[in-house]
């Protein structure tokens, strides 16, 4: 209930740059790919797209949502201890912030085709210490926690791309094509929205 909420918030904020980003960037590609006669591939323009989204999203977040509730902290593990487990806090500063980051870790793990965690560890750290001191700057918190748990979040990310070519390379080789991916991005994405228009559609 509690990342239903978060994501609405989040959502009700940002979908009028979404939906200009995404008509702006399509269109610009579509007619790139058509002027230069390249294939147009449906799941691998969904992943970039998807990655500008989210790229977008994560802006959002960690410049405009509100923070009154916490202070900067500049010791290792004092927040996340802070916190009960399975409470509110919790899964909003702990769980949310190795979540918010595991999109990173994924989309960064496909388009670079890492096989290995350690580029992805310094990535996400990179990326993340640039957010924090930002947020330090320009008036909101710094936490060491944050970054430790993008890190991780990050990290996962980065496995879960790897056990995705894990499975797809014990795929029978009449599944190893681009309509096969095609349904599956298809259905993930059909999920997505039917979950936005869940989580949008309730009091």
């Amino acid at each position: 209930m509690m990342f239903d909420i978060t994501i609405k918030n989040i959502l009700a904020n940002i979908w009028p740059m979404l939906v200009i980003i995404t008509v702006i960037l399509s269109s610009i590609r579509i007619v790139y790919l058509v002027k230069n006669h390249e294939n147009f591939i449906l799941y691998r323009e969904i992943l970039k797209l998807g990655f500008v989204i989210y790229i977008m999203s994560l802006f959002y977040v960690v410049t405009f949502q509100d923070v009154s509730w916490s202070t900067s902290n500049f010791i290792p593990f004092k927040e996340m201890f802070r916190y009960r487990i399975f409470s509110e806090r919790f899964f909003r500063n702990v769980v949310g912030n190795m979540i918010m980051f595991m999109p990173y870790g994924f989309f960064t793990s496909y388009f670079l085709k890492l096989d290995k965690k350690r580029i992805i560890f310094y990535l996400s750290l990179l990326v993340s210490c640039t957010i924090e001191f930002t947020q330090l700057l320009i008036g909101r918190v710094f936490d060491v926690d944050d970054i430790m748990l993008n890190v991780l979040g990050g990290l996962f990310g980065f496995y879960l791309y790897r056990f995705i070519y894990f499975l797809r390379d014990r795929l029978p080789q009449c599944l190893k094509n681009n309509i096969f991916y095609n349904i599956i991005v298809i259905a993930i994405l059909s999920f997505i929205f039917y979950y936005i228009y869940t989580i949008l559609g309730a009091n």
